[in-house]
């Protein structure tokens, strides 16, 4: 499952969140992901800019007011993602999201890497019984330990994405090798959440069994926003979209060499070779190996 996560890519503008809709599904996306902020629930006026990006907002409170939009909002947005032919998602940010989220209807609940160890934020999704995409960007392996075992009490289906909390990340930092750490560990379905701005971790970690690939998304590196440097842009969604299904083709297709050159018998004629007499060569002469030769195509004796 490839999941464009939009975020706060629309920066406050309800129809640039509908345009982004129709840009991933348009790019083949199977999903699409924002994230739910209520300020007055979730941030004081003192909370520090992860980024000062934004001259237009005082306070980082300011700025996820400006990113609120009203739950009619929200259910137009979840609407237009079904027509569409998408599993809409948000990460909530605070217990007023949850419940509006859950209000709406998501396919599952995505949890924001910050918000791994808020466990009573958890037990508010968990009693939904919806699957838990479960993000790691900054948790120690004791945290997600114990994420893991709270949220399997509920008995509730659990993916855990490898992700790493830079923006954007780097490509030692992406953690390819936590891929089949988690499988072993947690022996469950493993995604990645990538941060990295490129389609390339995305397209390796297909080839190491993920099951779900997170990206966030951005019409240009021109946009403004936190999130510009760490997105891929629509083109390199479609690109990355294309990729994976290659990819999958390829792994879910084994081939058969046996079969193959059956399959390959016509082609094959006209590219091996069949044994030809040099010169003309009179009956009941003893051949040599200067008296033939080897020409196209393989139609006679090989």
């Amino acid at each position: 499952m490839i999941i464009a996560e939009v975020a706060q890519a629309h920066d406050g503008s309800l129809g640039t969140a509908h345009a982004y809709i129709d840009a991933v599904a348009d790019c083949g996306a199977d999903a699409v992901k924002f994230q739910t902020h209520i300020a007055a629930a979730e941030s004081t006026p003192d909370e520090p800019w992860r980024i000062k990006f934004s001259p237009q907002d005082a306070t980082r409170y300011d700025y996820w007011k400006r990113m609120e939009f009203t739950e009619a909002q929200w259910v137009g947005l979840k609407r237009h993602a079904d027509e569409r032919g998408l599993l809409f998602l948000s990460s909530p940010f605070s217990f007023e999201a949850v419940d509006l989220l859950d209000r709406i209807g998501v396919a599952a609940w995505k949890i924001p890497s910050g918000e791994t160890a808020n466990t009573p934020m958890l037990d508010r999704m968990l009693a939904t019984g919806l699957p838990v995409l479960l993000s790691t960007g900054m948790s120690p392996q004791s945290e997600i330990d114990d994420a893991v075992q709270h949220i399997r009490k509920s008995g509730v289906p659990l993916v855990i994405f490898q992700c790493t909390s830079a923006y954007p990340c780097p490509p030692e930092k992406v953690g390819l090798n936590l891929i089949s750490s988690f499988r072993e560990r947690y022996d469950c379905p493993v995604g990645l959440s990538d941060h990295s701005g490129t389609i390339y971790p995305g397209l390796a970690a297909v080839t190491l069994g993920i099951q779900m690939l997170e990206v966030h998304v951005t019409f240009s590196r021109q946009m403004f926003g936190p999130d510009v440097p760490a997105s891929v842009t629509t083109a390199e969604l479609r690109q990355l979209v294309e990729g994976i299904r290659f990819i999958e083709k390829m792994m879910t297709n084994p081939v058969d060499k046996e079969e193959m050159a059956r399959d390959m018998k016509a082609l094959r004629s006209m590219f091996t070779k069949s044994i030809v007499a040099r010169r003309k060569i009179e009956a009941g002469t003893i051949l040599t190996d200067d008296d033939v030769t080897l020409k196209k195509p393989g139609t006679g004796i090989p």
